[in-house]
């Protein structure tokens, strides 16, 4: 089983708070809905996700903050 947490994050970027409660509602509600199993294999993919999603702010920031320092 694969879980799409890119679409829920890309979908609550722009959210309003109302909208981004309803997501998380999903998700909740989708982990309610899950065997034990499939609640571990979840929570390591959520967590592989959000060490990825981490990792790439971190080298945007990175890039970021190197170009804004050579310009100065």
């Amino acid at each position: 089983m694969t879980f799409d947490f890119k679409s829920y994050h890309i979908r609550s970027i722009n959210a309003s708070d109302e909208e981004r409660a309803v997501i998380n509602q999903e998700l909740k509600d989708l982990y309610a809905s899950l065997s034990a199993e499939d609640k571990a294999i979840f929570n390591e993919q959520l967590q592989t996700f959000l060490v990825k999603e981490m990792a790439n702010i971190g080298s945007e920031y990175a890039a970021i903050k190197s170009q804004l320092n050579n310009n100065n």
